[in-house]
């Protein structure tokens, strides 16, 4: 693997010609000249995913709920694209938005490559003191807006053979106390995957998910932990990971990428873990 500046930015490209994919010298995960929605792009993992996807070429469509932080992803994404990212800020339990960003995407574009649901919220309560309002709210924003957005988007992809990106967690994997909508929110997004990928499979559409695990963002923080629980939180999760840490956003943001990347061409349906070998752990 070499490394290449090409006005002034860096690219990775592979130089074998063992096979006929690399022959041409581009690199292994590009997403040159797609057009990309970006769901909860405002900060965390959406924000780190579409300065990624802006240094591998991506054309950015990008939605939020605050938008000054919109913003400032859309500026740092300028540095590497030659394109602005368009905004597309919103909330994602309103259907007008969700039915706007998909028009004005496609408007803009002509359009639409790839979709990544990535925008969520964590609602902390186990099954004794979880209440309908808390259901109702996290069901809103993790499945029911991700549903609507997908159905919006399949006609646009089917003409590209695009794909769809969804952002789940090693909560839809596995059961953890305290968070029983949010775990059940999860393992809706990794089943709602599954069925997607099967119904466009033969349109060649692909369907994927990533599923990480702690990954040091501010979601902790904005279901309730405050700075001493979070730091205790990141302390626990050394032992909770095999690997013996919790996750950045760019290892996730790097997944995703693969995954929305014809590097990914073959592979549709999976939920796969970016979580340290979390899903594999049993109690001890």
């Amino acid at each position: 693997m070499l490394r290449e500046e090409v006005n002034g930015r860096g690219r990775d490209c592979c130089r074998r010609t063992g096979a006929a994919g690399w022959r041409s010298g581009m690199p292994v995960v590009s997403l040159s000249g797609k057009v990309c929605l970006v769901t909860g792009a405002s900060s965390g993992i959406g924000a780190g995913t579409a300065l990624l996807f802006a240094r591998l070429g991506a054309r950015l469509a990008l939605n939020g709920r605050n938008e000054e932080n919109l913003k400032e992803t859309a500026r740092r994404c300028e540095e590497f694209c030659d394109q602005k990212p368009l905004l597309v800020p919103g909330d994602l339990t309103d259907e007008a938005v969700l039915r706007g960003m998909v028009e004005q995407t496609v408007a803009h574009f002509g359009q639409l490559d790839v979709l990544v649901n990535n925008g969520a919220i964590l609602a902390m309560g186990g099954i004794e003191d979880t209440t309908l309002q808390d259901y109702d709210r996290v069901m809103n924003v993790n499945v029911r807006s991700l549903l609507l957005l997908t159905q919006l988007a399949v006609p646009h992809l089917i003409k590209t053979k695009g794909n769809i990106v969804n952002v789940s967690s090693v909560a839809g994997l596995r059961s953890f106390p305290g968070a029983v909508v949010y775990c059940m929110s999860k393992a809706a997004v990794d089943q709602l995957t599954r069925c997607a990928a099967l119904d466009l499979a033969s349109k060649q559409v692909r369907v994927n998910a990533v599923c990480p695990g702690t990954i040091m963002t501010k979601l902790h923080q904005r279901a309730g932990l405050d700075e001493a629980q979070y730091t205790q939180f990141l302390q626990h999760s050394k032992s909770t990971h095999p690997l013996g840490r919790p996750g950045t956003v760019e290892e996730v943001a790097r997944t995703i990428a693969f995954l929305a990347s014809d590097a990914a061409s073959f592979i549709t349906g999976v939920t796969m873990p970016i979580d340290g070998g979390r899903h594999a752990m049993c109690p001890r």
